[in-house]
């Protein structure tokens, strides 16, 4: 039997003072289209071997620019896993938490717009999908759904 072959994306949940959490609407041309996605992302060939809070660092700049300052904490807060299309590589990701502390919000072209989502267990579907959905969904239930 072959194994099943994984990237791995590091996903921030980034909460603001009122608890809010950033979602980054994705494009039409996503598996994910019409939903929102986390801060985050892979992990690069060349980072296998680099510490976690560095990948997020890099992810956070790419996704939402220079400015903005976030607390991260570095230990994983939920899991999630899922096939985003047919006959490619599984996605693994791994969900961190983080507070907003400030700073102007510049999103790559990777998304189309961001806002600050008032989420709970029950409106979760409303808002993301597939990996995202799952991921969100084992983080309100605090616990790895294995």
């Amino acid at each position: 039997m072959k194994n099943a072959n994984f990237q791995v994306a590091l996903k921030i949940v980034l909460k603001n003072r009122q608890g809010e959490i950033l979602g980054l609407k994705m494009p039409d041309t996503s598996a994910m289209e019409g939903y929102y996605d986390l801060p985050g992302g892979r992990i690069k060939e060349n980072e296998i071997k680099v510490n976690f809070r560095k990948v997020i660092e890099r992810e956070i700049k790419e996704e939402l620019g220079n400015l903005v300052k976030y607390r991260l904490r570095e230990v994983p807060v939920a899991i999630s896993r899922y096939l985003p299309y047919p006959n490619r590589h599984y996605m693994f990701w791994i969900f961190f938490e983080a507070d907003y502390i400030g700073g102007d919000i510049k999103i790559s072209p990777e998304h189309t717009e961001y806002r600050w989502l008032n989420l709970n267990k029950k409106n979760l579907k409303k808002y993301f999908t597939i990996g995202a959905l799952d991921g969100m969904n084992n983080y309100f239930l605090k616990k790895f759904a294995i």
